[in-house]
């Protein structure tokens, strides 16, 4: 939807500066709407959550609390101190929790708080005082690890905009330039980007040939040889000339501010996942309160109970009914789990994505980086004229040129001939041929390591080696060739290759009915010979961020979908998507690493389905904690209303259950990743 802007005569279209300021405050707002709902979200916890010294002081509390509770047999006197440390620790870490859950009890909103204020109330109700302490403090905890991975994500969301240069070299009319922000420059200027300097602003080239790296945009593995007219990006490295782009948007308008508005708009459109517990309170909490009311006035006025008998049999079922157990059971489940995955290199944010990563039924992932190494590598190489180059004198003329260039291809070239163990030779007069390639001088001669496009030019184009050439394009191969100026000698095809691992974890994601994609900004022929490599049938290549998106909506109307990236361009897709994989290695943004929900540390694909089977295990073990805590209560329940419980009965189901449920998340602490059971 277009939206007008009317300007005042301060910010009027003829005052640049004041423009982009108007912009820059335009950003700010809408940015500062997006955090609001974000804040609202997850349960409106700025405010009701202290900081982390309070809460550490508070886990501190509640630990003392909790020796003071075992000794009190043997020193009386420590039982009204152990008291006092706990009403210490909930009012460091949780007072604003429990003021939140009497509120909305008052308003009959049984979520969260509500269930945590019941729980702490129960707990003292029974004399567990250090358990309510340490339930507070633990919810506290937790919840503020969620809200800082948040905050992360929305600063490097803020921090995206810096891998544009703040000011470009604009051309004058008499040739000269001059240094301007770049939030000053209009469509239609020219500037100058010299070699090894990022492009300040999208544009197209009217002077200059060079090779660009542009994967933090498109996510291209090598970078892209651009000439006359060719199109580029803010934020994109300008490597080997000197180029001069026309500017074709504003800063506002580039393609790096469209990604953060795209994650911006993606995060404020994802839905949060609604806690299991938090579903739960909503029905467990209002019929315990009315069971224990009925209890109250029915059983004087229908089984002729003593009105007192009837009050204490009511506030022991409350007391049964306290459902610490519950809330003990999921930060104990997630904790354990979270650390089960963490040992294992996976990075969870928060309890949410653990719990919804089960109702994946889509994984895409990104290629270069992702399904591949990110790093290209020489995958093929022959002669071609075998009349006048034998294969070991055309690998050692290759191997010294390319070993002498900065190009990523000529590395690739070289890192792969010297495994053969050849030797320096003097190179000489070594010149780049922008656009083309690079050639030198070798024993008085001169040899060319360069492109397809200068042996057309030059006229050495055969059939044979047109179709040799497509044979290794047709795999998403980069081809170099080895000429003379009369002669194509040998041909040399580099690619980005597997991850060792990715074709095991496709198997492991099909087996689990888990349809894996492929969708990348890379050349379409190479990311179906790397998806065809990895044993996926379904990849899309030449998407721009904006395009990953829309191939995630069309996905997301089929189930939920995780994305696998690890760069910037990723980061949109990452957000929209149920759950963002980042792949946390070396190669890896922190962009990526920030908007994804899961970090892969060890950059194993493998570790994916195994976070899907934790997800799973840790649903079994959450509803057996759930079953043994209503089924033992529900025993306790029937003595209750029967006339037969009494204080200390209810004191022994609640801290009985809670021990059994603790012991029963532990256990996923013990968790091996192992390939997942289908």
């Amino acid at each position: 939807m277009d939206t007008k802007h009317t300007h005042s005569p301060c910010c009027s279209p003829a005052d640049p500066k004041a423009h982009a300021h108007a912009d820059h405050e335009r950003h700010k707002h809408d940015h500062a709407a997006h955090s609001h709902a974000d804040d609202h979200d997850h349960g409106h916890n700025h405010g009701v959550l202290p900081g982390w010294p309070r809460i550490s002081a508070a886990l501190v509390m509640a630990l003392l609390a909790e020796a003071s509770h075992w000794l009190a047999p043997q020193i009386p006197a420590l039982e009204y101190a152990g008291m006092a440390l706990a009403v210490v620790a909930i009012g460091l870490s949780g007072l604003g929790v429990y003021q939140a859950g009497l509120k909305s009890l008052a308003h009959l909103q049984l979520g969260i708080h509500a269930l945590m204020a019941v729980a702490v109330t129960g707990a003292f109700l029974i004399g567990q005082w250090p358990e309510a302490a340490m339930v507070m403090a633990l919810y506290a905890a937790a919840e503020r690890i969620e809200e800082q991975a948040m905050d992360r994500a929305r600063l490097a969301i803020r921090n995206l905009l810096g891998l544009a240069p703040d000011t470009a070299e604009v051309l004058q009319p008499n040739g000269s330039s001059r240094t301007q922000p770049t939030a000053e420059v209009p469509p239609g200027a020219t500037v100058r980007v010299p070699p090894g300097a990022r492009i300040p602003l999208d544009g197209t080239i009217t002077a200059g040939h060079s090779s660009v790296n542009q994967s933090p945009i498109t996510g291209e593995s090598v970078p892209v040889d651009k000439t006359l007219g060719d199109s580029v990006w803010a934020g994109s490295i300008n490597q080997q000339a000197e180029l001069q782009v026309q500017v074709t948007a504003a800063t506002a308008d580039s393609m790096l501010a469209r990604i953060v508005k795209a994650v911006e708009q993606a995060q404020a459109r994802k839905a949060p996942t609604q806690r299991f517990v938090d579903r739960f309170a909503a029905i467990y909490t209002p019929i315990v309160m009315v069971l224990a009311m009925a209890l109250a006035v029915l059983a004087p006025l229908l089984l002729g109970w003593a009105w007192l008998d009837a009050l204490y049999q009511a506030l022991a079922l409350l007391v049964i009914a306290c459902p610490c157990a519950l809330v003990l059971s999921t930060p104990v489940t997630v904790v354990s789990a979270l650390t089960a995955a963490a040992r294992h290199g996976v990075l969870l944010k928060g309890g949410s994505v653990l719990e919804s990563a089960r109702h994946l039924r889509t994984i895409a992932l990104d290629k270069t980086g992702t399904l591949t190494t990110g790093q290209p590598a020489l995958v093929a190489w022959e002669v071609l004229d075998n009349a006048t180059t034998s294969p070991a004198d055309a690998a050692l003329l290759a191997w010294q040129i390319a070993s002498r260039s900065a190009h990523p291809v000529s590395h690739a070239i070289a890192q792969g001939l010297h495994a053969e163990g050849l030797s320096a030779s003097p190179v000489q007069d070594l010149q780049a041929l922008p656009g083309r390639g690079v050639q030198a001088r070798i024993h008085g001669a001169t040899y060319y390591l360069v492109n397809l496009r200068w042996a057309q030019e030059n006229g050495l184009t055969s059939a044979d080696l047109q179709a040799a050439v497509h044979a290794h394009s047709s795999l998403g191969r980069s081809v170099s060739l080895l000429a003379t100026s009369s002669h194509v000698l040998a041909l040399f095809a580099v690619a980005d290759t597997l991850r060792p691992q990715a074709r095991q974890a496709v198997q492991q994601l099909q087996a689990m009915g888990i349809a894996p994609v492929v969708l990348s900004g890379d050349h379409p022929d190479a990311v179906r010979a790397m998806a065809a490599q990895a044993g996926i049938t379904q990849a899309e290549g030449g998407l721009l961020p904006e395009d990953k998106l829309q191939r995630l909506h069309a996905l997301q109307a089929h189930g939920a979908v995780g994305m696998v990236g690890d760069g910037i361009n990723d980061a949109p897709a990452l957000a929209q998507a149920n759950i963002g994989f980042a792949m946390g290695g070396a190669h890896s943004t922190g962009m990526a690493m920030e908007t994804a929900d899961v970090v892969l540390m060890h950059d194993d694909l493998r570790r994916i389905p195994d976070t899907i089977a934790l997800s799973q295990r840790a649903h079994r073990v959450l509803w057996q904690n759930i079953g043994l805590a209503l089924g033992i209560k529900a025993g306790f329940f029937a003595l209750a209303v029967s006339g037969h419980a009494s204080m200390w009965l209810a004191v022994l189901a609640d801290m009985g259950v809670s021990l059994l449920v603790v012991a029963n998340g532990l256990r996923l602490r013990r968790t091996a990743h192992k390939k997942p059971a289908v």
